[in-house]
């Protein structure tokens, strides 16, 4: 793949193994003109996240989990059509193939603590609200006709 701008980092130093990557070219849907009937400008990037041993076995348990959805018998496909070149196409879809992995194998978030609310900003609430209703009291209490 000369010419391409990678290696494309998921996340620290690990990067999506350029041999593992499995390219599909088609003819695109998108903008082109006469050009997009005689281009195979479509990529589709197909990874296969089961067999791959590339990610530590911890991301790679994560992103199998995380993944379970677009997973196709433990592989992950992504489509790029947007451009006319086959060659920038080819450079979105391995940049969302890394973004897709980067986000599927990240840590999972610390537990929220939970914490009380003051009873000062409770007393506040009640307060206000007692005081609208007063309000609105008011309003039907009189006699308008």
């Amino acid at each position: 793949m000369d010419g391409m701008s990678g290696p494309y980092l998921i996340r620290g130093s690990v990067a999506l193994p350029e041999a593992e990557l499995v390219w599909r070219f088609s003819r695109s849907s998108g903008p082109g003109g006469q050009h997009v009937n005689t281009s195979d400008s479509q990529v589709e990037l197909r990874f296969d996240l089961a067999r791959t041993e590339a990610l530590p076995e911890v991301w790679k348990q994560r992103a199998l989990e995380r993944l379970a959805g677009r997973l196709t018998g433990g592989v992950v496909t992504v489509r790029a059509s947007e451009h006319r070149s086959q060659w920038r196409n080819r450079e979105t879809a391995a940049v969302r193939l890394a973004a897709l992995l980067a986000e599927a194998t990240a840590p999972p978030p610390r537990p929220r603590r939970p914490t009380r609310v003051p009873r000062g900003i409770n007393e506040r609430r009640l307060r206000e609200k007692k005081q609208r209703a007063e309000t609105k009291r008011g309003r039907s209490a009189r006699d308008w006709g």
